[in-house]
């Protein structure tokens, strides 16, 4: 079945460009747009969505606010975030919001549509390295950031893990894909994804986006280092 996608963007020439590259794929259909955020939701009364691209800075209704509001209703579409501006502080509130990652509008078009699949399989997050830079610039400001130390000891929910699981959550907020978690552990693919899976039920997440959020919330992961790398 094909990927049923959105295109929200108050910018009818890019909404144009983005339906032109998705028509050429075998997969994915473009099967409504809006441009702004109130738009959207009201088209998505009665349209069905697997993916909505979602921009940030609309007028009426922006982005964030949309994403929350879409991400609150059951069954909802994932959404992926398109923003001009790299580490937008606007990008992370989307993140927070629900979204399950973001890319730059300027990306190449083999990168979105693998990011449109992959946001739609919910396997991977987007673009981790991005979304790992957005969380270093903005961690401070994150709801006891640098208070809980790597122990994440003010999210009593983390203590619904194993301690293999949180050894994977770990790995999943540097960014790791499954394959790479996998080798680094010594484990099967199947073995991780079956350990993430868990670990998006018991700390009821939607997906791999959110596990990197709450991992620096937590403390789990600190703000990039002087060495470049996630502090743990």
């Amino acid at each position: 079945m094909s990927i049923r996608v959105m295109l929200v963007d108050d910018q009818a020439l890019l909404r144009a460009g983005f339906r032109m590259v998705l028509a050429a794929q075998p997969d994915m259909e473009v099967v409504a747009e809006a441009g702004d955020g109130a738009e959207a939701l009201e088209v998505l009364r009665t349209a069905e969505v697997d993916v909505v691209l979602m921009d940030v800075r609309m007028p009426r209704l922006d982005g964030v606010e949309a994403t929350r509001r879409i991400c609150a209703q059951p069954d909802a579409p994932k959404v992926l975030i398109l923003t001009t501006f790299d580490l937008d502080e606007y990008a992370f509130s989307a993140l927070k919001a629900g979204a399950g990652g973001f890319m730059l509008k300027d990306v190449p078009p083999g990168e979105l549509l693998a990011a449109i699949r992959a946001v739609h399989s919910g396997d991977a997050v987007v673009a981790p390295s991005t979304t790992r830079r957005l969380l270093d610039r903005f961690a401070p400001m994150l709801p006891g950031a640098g208070g809980n130390g790597p122990g994440g000891s003010a999210r009593p929910e983390l203590e619904r893990l194993t301690d293999r699981e949180r050894e994977v959550m770990l790995l999943v907020a540097q960014g790791l894909s499954n394959g790479e978690i996998a080798a680094r552990l010594v484990l099967s693919e199947a073995t991780v994804k079956t350990h993430v899976g868990r670990i998006l039920t018991k700390l009821e997440l939607r997906d791999r986006v959110q596990v990197v959020v709450l991992a620096y919330e937590s403390g789990l992961v600190r703000a990039q280092g002087p060495g470049g790398g996630p502090r743990l």
